[in-house]
């Protein structure tokens, strides 16, 4: 599996992105955006890489919800009907929603065509857009139909996050908190003491967060092992986004990791003996930065059940991350199920 290692963030990265299309060589280029990446990011992407002017451009509606099997149907028939081949090039310009989508759709078109992400979301620069996941949303759980193929390469232009609105940026930071839980404590102290907006500091650390992100992906592309510590606060929080999907209050993908990082810390406390001053910590500093989630206990019990469809899962057994210490992490940890109501008690609680 071929996995490239020149990621990029940068004020301007795009001798990178010319050079990229260049190797590719490409009989055709397509553009997939959302319909908030087509207003406010592609006119950047045109004005600077003029080349890209006569690309198709395939615009999707913004959101979890599209990411489906109906919308690949509709990709898939697009390129075929512009007749792409199997040296097409499909750029993926948007959050981590159309990367996630867009490289699905790429990798299974004509049994593959290349593809390069250029996330315009924290949460795409920081998580989804590196390590080759790409899938889609199925009978209402996540990703649970997707690829693992790595993309050609992937452009970070940090001016993008100018364009996201204030929750989706804060929504993002989930992830770069997780980096630092799982594998860096003076990551983590460095994240929470430093202002959660845009300025060259927290670019830095943005750089920080892909590096430590790709850093693990490069020892396990295929997840085999320390690439499942990546999953941590993403078997409860996947679970919770997918319940509150179907609900009039949808909960952003940064958001949902946040309640699981806090349900999934309670469970390492009772588990693995992470400190009670750790756990503390950990709930205080999430909890300042993203809003308490209400949850009925349907919701509850609904969050519970969807963890047996959890792509971890091993001989019907739901296999946690969880903490050991602030930076140090352990996999595969079964969890028995009194203990997942526990931590939602814990989480109502705090």
């Amino acid at each position: 599996m071929k996995i490239p290692t020149n990621y990029l963030t940068a004020e301007n990265p795009w001798n990178q992105l010319r050079d990229s299309i260049k190797k590719a060589n490409p009989s055709a280029i397509f553009i997939l955006t959302d319909t908030n990446t087509q207003h406010h990011c592609l006119p950047v992407l045109l004005e600077v890489i003029p080349e890209l002017k006569n690309a198709a451009v395939l615009c999707v509606e913004a959101g979890e919800e599209t990411k489906n099997i109906d919308t690949c149907l509709s990709l898939w028939k697009a390129l075929m009907q512009q007749q792409a081949d199997r040296t097409s090039l499909l750029v993926n310009l948007g959050g981590g929603m159309v990367t996630d989508l867009g490289g699905f759709v790429a990798a299974t078109f004509k049994r593959g065509i290349q593809f390069i992400h250029i996330p315009t979301s924290l949460l795409g620069m920081v998580d989804a857009a590196i390590g080759g996941k790409n899938g889609i949303n199925f009978l209402h759980a996540k990703n649970q139909i997707g690829t693992l193929v790595m993309p050609r390469n992937v452009v970070v232009y940090a001016p993008f996050l100018k364009t996201l609105p204030a929750r989706d940026f804060i929504s993002g930071t989930a992830e770069m908190f997780k980096h630092g839980l799982i594998f860096s404590k003076k990551y983590w102290q460095k994240l929470k003491n430093t202002p959660l907006k845009y300025t060259p500091a927290f670019t830095d650390l943005i750089i920080d967060s892909i590096t430590i992100k790709n850093q693990i992906v490069l020892q396990d592309a295929a997840e085999k092992h320390i690439r499942k510590s990546l999953n941590f606060g993403h078997t409860l929080g996947h679970a919770v986004e997918s319940v509150k999907l179907e609900t009039k209050a949808p909960l952003l993908h940064g958001e949902a990791v946040a309640v699981g990082m806090i349900l999934e810390g309670y469970l390492s406390y009772k588990l693995l003996g992470l400190s009670q001053t750790d756990l503390t910590e950990i709930t205080q500093v999430i909890l300042k930065i993203f809003p308490k989630i209400n949850f009925s206990d349907s919701e509850i019990s609904n969050s519970i059940a969807v963890t047996k469809t959890d792509k971890k899962n091993k001989n019907g057994k739901v296999l946690f991350v969880l903490l050991k210490e602030i930076g140090v992490c352990e996999i595969d940890v079964e969890v028995p199920e009194k203990l997942l109501f526990e931590a939602f008690d814990f989480y109502k609680n705090s």
